[in-house]
C-alpha cells in the first residue's frame, strides 16, 4: 500500500486517511483550524473561541469571563460551541436593540 497521505491531498479542513490502495479526506473538528487526525485532540491551531487545554481544544465560556460580554440592562449570555449570544432576560422582549419589559 502507497501512503497518498504523505503527499497531503486534502484541505487545510481536513486530515487524510490512508486506506489500503486508496485514501479520503475527512472534515477537522469544529474546534480545530488545521488537524492531523480525528478530534479536538488533534487540532494544529484552536479555532476562535476555543482554548487548548489538556492538549484539547474546549469551548471558552464567554459567559464566565471575569469581564462581562452582554453589558446591555436586562440582558442575559448564553454560552454556545465557540461563541455566545446575549438575549433578552426572562420577562424582557428585544425591541430594536433593548430589551424591554414585556
Amino acid at each position: 500500500d502507497l501512503d497518498e497521505c504523505t503527499a497531503s491531498p486534502c484541505k487545510d479542513h481536513q486530515y487524510c486517511l490512508n486506506t489500503d490502495g486508496s485514501f479520503s479526506c475527512k472534515a477537522c473538528d469544529a474546534s480545530c483550524v488545521g488537524c492531523t487526525g480525528e478530534g479536538s485532540d488533534k487540532c494544529k491551531t484552536c479555532a476562535s473561541g476555543y482554548m487548548k487545554e489538556d492538549e484539547k481544544c474546549t469551548d471558552i465560556d464567554e459567559c464566565n469571563l471575569p469581564e462581562k460580554v452582554c453589558v446591555k440592562e436586562n440582558q442575559d449570555c448564553v454560552n454556545t460551541p465557540g461563541s455566545y449570544k446575549c438575549i433578552c432576560s426572562e420577562g424582557f422582549e428585544d425591541k430594536d436593540g433593548t430589551c424591554v419589559q414585556t
